[in-house]
């Protein structure tokens, strides 16, 4: 047996939201957000017929309108050219109904179609969350790479530079080695030398 829809409303920023879903967790899934709005008084059903008429012909579907305005919820609401000074009104958490003994109002039906078109929304809804997560991790890849890259780079020039320095190092003690013996025979042949011309000047 389907579900019935209902519809409920909260405030979100310069927005009021509306909606017709099966239960109060799924229109939070629908809104988007993660804490109870229910628990905490910032959302409930409603019975206003012309919020429900506008829900039900598109369930599923996340409806808007201003804060403070008294248009008809949209799914492309604009916010108006002013926002009025106050600030979002708090709605109050449904109290638990007492037994009365006035007529209950009879509930309205769900149509097939109706589940069905909420259904088609939130699984459109999920396309849509796992499509952009998908791009984030795209990015994210791309990115990595980009950096992967880089990081390469780097360590390649400086394998290159450290390769480098150690062949300096090296020709720089081949040349030490080469001038230390320079050094040696120079001195044994200006001694050489030097001893002949003393003995030349005596």
């Amino acid at each position: 047996m389907p579900r019935t829809l209902k519809t409920y409303i909260t405030n979100l920023g310069f927005f009021e939201l509306a909606i017709a879903a099966p239960s109060m967790k799924a229109a939070l899934e629908a809104w988007g957000m993660r804490h109870n709005a229910f628990q905490q008084g910032f959302a409930k059903e409603t019975d206003d017929p012309r919020i429900i008429a506008a829900t039900t012909a598109q369930p599923g579907v996340v409806l808007k309108r201003a804060v403070g305005s008294k248009g008809e919820f949209r799914k492309d609401a604009k916010l108006p050219a002013s926002l009025p000074d106050v600030s979002p009104p708090r709605i109050e958490a449904r109290k638990p109904k007492r037994p009365q003994p006035a007529k209950a109002k009879p509930a309205r039906k769900t149509t097939r179609a109706e589940i069905i078109s909420f259904e088609k929304e939130r699984a459109k809804r999920k396309k849509q969350k796992a499509a952009d997560q998908a791009k984030v991790e795209k990015q994210r890849a791309a990115k990595r790479q980009v950096s992967d890259a880089a990081k390469y780079a780097l360590d390649k020039a400086r394998m290159r530079h450290e390769a480098e320095l150690a062949a300096i190092a090296r020709e720089q003690d081949r040349l030490d080695q080469r001038a230390h013996k320079e050094d040696l025979r120079w001195t044994a042949e200006h001694k050489k030398l030097q001893a002949a011309l003393d003995k030349a000047e005596r």
